[in-house]
Order: C-alpha cells, then structure tokens, then sequence
C-alpha cells in the first residue's frame, strides 16, 4: 500500500504567512522561511506554498522567497499563485520548487494545463480546485474562492485529469479554517472517477479528521495549515496515531 502523505500549506501575503477562516479574516502565523525549517525537521512530507494574494493584485510569485524556502528543504515542494503560463512556471521550478500548482488560469484557460504537462511533465503539475456546495453540487470557485464559477467539481476534476494534472488539491470552502474536519463524502466521490492522487484540503482540527480523511475520504494525502503552524497538531503524533490506525506514513527517522 502506498503511504499517505501529510502536507502543511503555508499561504503567503505580502512575505508572511497567514491564515484565515473560510478565505477571509487573515491572521499572522509566522516567518514562512522559519516555518519551511521546522516542518522538514519533524517529518512533513511535502510542503506547499501558495501566494494568496500573487492572483488577486496580478502580480508574480515571489520567486526570491521561493528559493529561500526550498533552500531549507530535503522534501518535495509546491509552490502555487499567479501562474498563467509556463514562463511564470519555470521561474518557481528554476527557484527550486518539485511542482506547481494552478487554479483559477487554469479554469479561465484549461489548455494551460496541456501547456504546463507537456513542458514539464504531469509529475511537475497540481491542479488546484477550491468549490464550495452549493444547493446540491459542488461548484467551483476562483481568486481565493471569490468568484464563482458555473463549474461542477467533478466535471472540472476529471477534465483536469484528462488534460494531464498529476494531482488534485481539493479545498473545500466551506470546511476551510472550521476545524470541523474534511469534506469526505466530496472526497470519496473523486477518487471514484479519477486515476490520480488527490490531496486533501480544509478543515483538518484534529488527528481524527486525518484518519477520517485517508478512511472515508480515501484520500492519499491531507493538507493543513493552522493546525500545524500553531501547534495544536504534532506532526510526529499525527503520524503515530495514522500508523497505529494501519494508516501508513512515511517513517521519521
């Protein structure tokens, strides 16, 4: 069986990270560089690094703060915000990033993912979907969740698929900051109809709703940010607990 993945996201504003709930009301959470650091020193399997603000004020991605991160690091590395095409892509991986990750360009212009897959591979590639439910189906969401679409994220998931996405990011809105744990049934629904990993996001406050994803969810792997950042999960407990429930984890030595 292959071993689940447990990612912390830092999202970065204006060179600090931060955090808020439901995508709005933005709180510190700390040095990005520092928190780079720390995470590769307890055991984090990857990490994530999304510039929240890069697509709304239309501006790159800090590209300097991306190679200082990875500078930090011995774990693959994600980095997303303000990328429409492959040039802005190869700036982040020639800074040191294993993949990027794409959202709204990617639904205002889908065949950037063909762009980005057939440059760099489907490995390099993480299709990023924020939705939120809406009545009945899940609708996707653009710009940090404040543009929606008409899009149904299954629709829009497998579509990625098809075009070559390596992965999906999955953030559930209306989970997002809650502590409430991960939307599941939506989780379990995409990974009936798609081939590829699919990365779990919004909502983790417990070790419970890690085990509940990688179970009911069947996701293989799960992202958090706050939890993490401000301690109230240890990532060597978190992965002790996943181990003891036959979830496997990649072992700290």
């Amino acid at each position: 069986m292959l071993t689940k993945r447990i990612i912390p996201c830092l999202d970065i504003k204006d060179g600090r990270t931060v955090k808020g709930v439901n995508f709005v009301d933005l709180r510190d959470a700390g040095d990005p560089i520092e928190l780079a650091n720390r995470y590769t020193e307890v055991g984090a399997d990857e990490l994530v690094f999304l510039d929240i603000s890069a697509t709304e004020q239309k501006r790159k991605t800090l590209a300097n703060l991306v190679l200082k991160v990875a500078a930090t690091l011995d774990i693959p590395f994600t980095v997303g915000g303000g990328i429409r095409s492959v040039e802005d892509a190869k700036i982040l991986l020639r800074n040191g990033a294993d993949k990027v990750t794409i959202n709204s360009a990617a639904v205002q212009r889908p065949e950037l993912i063909n762009e980005l897959t057939n440059t760099f591979g489907s490995q390099c590639v993480v299709v990023a979907i924020d939705a939120k439910k809406v009545d009945e189906s899940w609708i996707v969401h653009l710009v940090g969740g404040k543009v929606p679409t008409k899009i149904e994220l299954k629709e829009w998931a497998r579509e990625a698929e098809i075009r070559g996405a390596g992965e999906i990011l999955f953030t559930s809105m209306d989970h997002d900051g809650t502590k409430k744990g991960f939307a599941n049934n939506a989780l379990a629904e995409l990974t009936e109809i798609l081939n590829i990993p699919i990365i779990a996001s919004g909502g983790a406050g417990n070790t419970q709703h890690f085990v509940d994803a990688f179970t009911k969810g069947k996701a293989d792997a799960a992202l958090a940010a706050s939890v993490f950042h401000f301690g109230e999960i240890k990532l060597p407990q978190l992965k002790r607990i996943l181990n003891e429930e036959n979830i496997p984890t990649r072992t700290i030595l």
